[in-house]
């Protein structure tokens, strides 16, 4: 799926300002298109830290261009050629097929676009009546007004399970609407997952094998797969990793709502795909002209004219994408990433070129500016030249600030939190809340923008016809080898006041301080992996702050994060936020077991969570011991005691299940997903969960 913006455009400076970049030596006679792309896809690769690239070039009905690389730390030395037709798993860009599907349905005039999905889908229903205006159109556009992400055993390992796609009219079912339907567009995995379902409804097949059948087929594309299909063939898939958590490579990275992120290709089947949307071979001139439309524009957006990563059309990311977009020419732009592949595909209709670059690791942003890079030379060989010149900030200088602008102080919400200060001497300072980073502060200017001392970046306040008040920015930040991203969008919305009881807010705290076990994934989800990720972060943190000496603030007042503080069981989401600064919310409510008084979280996107105090221990003093998932299919958790601490537990698994264990600082110690069933020496302190199907019964003995 695509990552935090926030985060990637701070990586993007960072590493604009200190990253010498290392790319291995081209000969002088190497020129043109091919010469470009090896340069582009390895500053990919070293900016993004991936382990290994593939990338391809198509155009004029063909391949041109094609190559893979391993990082220097796969390979022990200097970069090295790898499997060129390795699988990849390509994340959001499959956004492009299920977009493509429902066209293609909607040219045979077998659904309307602007007709509501409940038309295809009446078992389609919500908490909350407005879900009857979300038309089919606005799933493929972001404007739903979904909350997000009800991916709940979504990201699996080695696991083709589609459960996740399968429970999400059932997840729906409970949840509200986080904005009035077509009011904007904020990046929504549910809203293609729904798409996904309507695809299979209105045709009668299966996703895959309607997208076979239409596209793939046709296109004489056989590398491209779901993860069920990868599972079953014996080709190989680039390898991924968790450094510093996991030694070696990891099961493979599987994605269970396969029409919002889990189609697998390789890097030529996916360039090929890109090219055969610059025909009418397998969608017609005027469905490919609908998707390259500029759809974000129906709602709320910035009214300003300078690049930003997104654009959104139909399923695209972007369809202004810099620098084709500032010299006349469409460019059609989709990144996607799953937790540990990143993808970026690239087409360039009218001039019958597509790009596309895949990784294990990295950043699907990166892949996109390399992708980019090789079709600017493909367009140069051509005799298209591109005029990639940085556009600059407006011309503007100090000047007073209006003293109303002071009335714009205050916290501001986002992907993170902000407090806003504003000085009658002209200053904005923001402070980054719940991170241990200093604050940025910049100085009005005679444009009404606050601007950093470089005159790089900017932010300005603007008070918009929904009554919200937004935190524009604006920057442009170029990376040697890879060209240069834009930033022109609503960074954050400013949080009204929302006074509690000092009860609400304590008991809100002290809720969120606990540590917490996820009840409802699946036993081989990749979420007991992102725990021990969490912990060492967690850990990290809590150190850097203890060495700065003060506490950080950690979000506004009546709220927790994004979340609302209604009373004290309730929060609910609270941005009206457009772009993907906006994405992912959630409702949550507490509640209390009411025999043991343990602390339980639901979130409205159908995750569950205990506190960690409520696992009970494990018992092993007589040697052996069952364990069995109960009808709700909850994990069981199980803190490692002195009674089991030191001992090596074997286990009879059953079909369907899995465990993992973890030591008292969250590192896997063992995991029947990653290393197989081998008996595990118990560590002190540590945590044991089981997870399977209902019925899964675990018999374990200790010696």
């Amino acid at each position: 799926m695509r990552q935090i913006y926030q985060k990637l455009i701070a990586a993007l400076l960072a590493l604009a300002l200190c990253l010498s970049l290392s790319v291995p030596a081209l000969a002088a006679e190497e020129t043109g298109v091919k010469a470009a792309a090896q340069t582009a896809a390895a500053a990919a690769m070293t900016y993004g830290g991936g382990a290994q690239i593939g990338w391809a070039v198509w155009q004029d009905g063909k391949i041109t261009a094609s190559g893979a690389l391993k990082a220097p730390e796969e390979t022990g030395g200097e970069p090295a050629d790898a499997p060129a037709d390795a699988l990849y798993g390509i994340g959001s860009v499959s956004k492009i097929y299920t977009t493509g599907a429902v066209l293609r349905l909607a040219q045979d005039k077998k659904l309307d676009l602007d007709k509501p999905v409940t038309t295809y889908l009446p078992k389609f229903k919500m908490a909350d009546e407005r879900y009857k205006q979300i038309t089919v159109r606005m799933l493929l556009n972001h404007s739903s007004g979904l909350m997000g992400s009800s991916m709940g055993s979504g990201l699996l390992f080695g696991d083709g399970s589609e459960i996740a796609a399968d429970q999400l009219l059932e997840r729906l079912a409970v949840q509200r609407l986080k904005a009035d339907p077509g009011a904007y567009s904020v990046y929504c995995n549910d809203g293609f997952t729904l798409a996904e379902l309507v695809v299979e409804a209105v045709s009668g097949k299966d996703f895959m094998d309607y997208v076979a059948d239409i596209f793939l087929k046709p296109a004489g594309l056989t590398d491209t797969l779901s993860p069920a299909q990868m599972l079953s063939r014996d080709k190989e898939r680039a390898p991924i990793y968790q450094a510093g958590v996991v030694e070696g490579p990891l099961p493979a990275d599987c994605l269970g709502a396969v029409g919002t992120g889990g189609i697998y290709a390789t890097a030529e089947d996916l360039a090929a795909f890109g090219g055969a949307l610059t025909g009418t071979t397998l969608l017609k001139e005027a469905s490919l002209e609908a998707m390259a439309q500029p759809e974000y524009k129906r709602g709320l957006w910035p009214k300003e004219d300078a690049p930003d990563a997104l654009a959104y059309g139909l399923g695209w990311d972007s369809v202004e994408w810099f620098p084709f977009h500032q010299n006349g020419v469409t460019a059609l732009v989709k990144g996607g990433d799953t937790q540990f592949y990143h993808a970026g595909l690239v087409v360039v209709p009218e001039h019958h070129m597509a790009a596309a670059v895949l990784t294990s690791g990295g950043v699907s942003t990166y892949n996109e500016l390399a992708a980019s890079q090789m079709l600017a030379a493909a367009l140069k060989a051509k005799g298209v030249e591109m005029d990639e010149t940085p556009p600059a900030l407006p011309e503007a200088s100090p000047a007073p600030m209006p003293k109303e602008l002071m009335k714009h102080a205050g916290y501001y919400g986002s992907v993170m939190p902000y407090k806003v200060d504003v000085a009658a001497g002209g200053t904005l300072t923001m402070h980054y809340l719940g991170l241990n980073a200093p604050a940025q502060t910049l100085t009005y200017h005679s444009d009404g923008t606050f601007r950093d001392k470089a005159g790089t970046s900017c932010l300005k306040f603007v008070e918009e016809s929904n009554g919200q008040v937004y935190l524009y920015q604006r920057a442009f930040t170029r990376l040697p080898g890879l060209g240069g991203l834009g930033t022109s969008n609503y960074a954050a919305v400013k949080l009204p006041e929302n006074k509690v009881s000092r009860n609400v807010q304590e008991a809100w705290e002290q809720a969120l301080n606990s540590d917490i076990l996820p009840m409802n994934e699946r036993y081989s989800s990749q979420i007991y992996l992102s725990l021990a990720m969490a912990g060492q972060t967690a850990a990290a943190q809590a150190e850097a702050a203890a060495e700065a000496g003060e506490e950080t603030e950690l979000g506004a007042p009546g709220y927790a994060g994004a979340l609302r503080l209604v009373d004290e069981t309730r929060a609910q989401y609270a941005l009206q936020l457009p772009g993907n600064m906006g994405r992912d919310g959630y409702d949550l409510e507490l509640r209390r077991d009411g025999k043991s008084g343990a602390l339980w979280l639901y979130q409205s996107n159908g995750a569950v969570f205990m506190a960690e105090d409520a696992a009970p221990v494990l018992s092993a003093g007589s040697g052996s011991a069952r364990c069995t998932i109960q009808p709700d299919g909850f994990a069981r958790w199980y803190k490692i005691g002195d009674g089991a601490a030191g001992k090596t537990m074997t286990v009879q698994l059953p079909e369907n299940a899995g465990y993992w264990v973890y030591d008292g600082k969250w590192n896997v110690v063992a995991s029947s997903v990653l290393g197989g069933n081998a008996p595990t020496a118990l560590p002190e302190d540590g945590l044991v969960v089981f997870a399977g199907d209902p019925g899964a019964r675990f018999q374990l003995s200790f010696t």
